[in-house]
């Protein structure tokens, strides 16, 4: 019987063991090295010196625009993760990064409604406007980018003389 209960106890002190060994090792949410940034939202980073050329690795996830004064804006474009390359004039890395993208911040104007399985986001500051966000239902979607398209398109468009 203290055999089958050492047994036990052994089995019990090596899952608790794994378990906070996971935890503690690898399984933080974000790494020094990460760079974090919402959906639609830009983070800026300062650059090591001497950084020539800006990749990144899935463009559809994030954007980045290199300013003066060695400042990197990271706009996130999409879901997901990517990489972020900073190289030297001679094409050594410099640094390297992950960017990971996150869902739009949750501000206290936002409003989810959903008909059904159909999304559909709303900022509601006083009064509720439809809002564009990665995630609706695409009928919902599509009419909102078409309406903003239009509508940008117009802003442009010299008036008539």
């Amino acid at each position: 019987m203290s055999a089958v209960f050492g047994r036990r106890r052994r089995l019990v002190a090596l899952l608790a063991w794994t378990l906070l060994s996971a935890i503690t090792l690898g399984a933080t949410p974000a790494q020094a090295d990460d760079v974090t940034v919402n959906v639609d939202e830009a983070r800026v980073i300062k650059l090591p010196e001497r950084v020539a050329t800006i990749v990144i690795g899935n463009p559809l996830i994030a954007d980045a625009t290199l300013q003066s004064g060695g400042i990197l804006v990271v706009t996130g474009k999409g879901f997901g993760a990517t990489n972020l390359l900073a190289l030297d004039r001679s094409g050594r890395v410099v640094m390297d990064k992950t960017v990971q993208v996150l869902g739009a911040s949750t501000s206290s104007d936002l409003v989810i409604v959903f008909k059904g399985v159909e999304r559909e986001s709303y900022s509601c500051a006083p009064d509720c406007e439809r809002r564009l966000t990665l995630g609706d239902s695409q009928a919902y979607f599509t009419s909102i980018l078409t309406q903003s398209g239009t509508r940008a398109t117009q802003a442009q468009t010299p008036p008539a003389r």
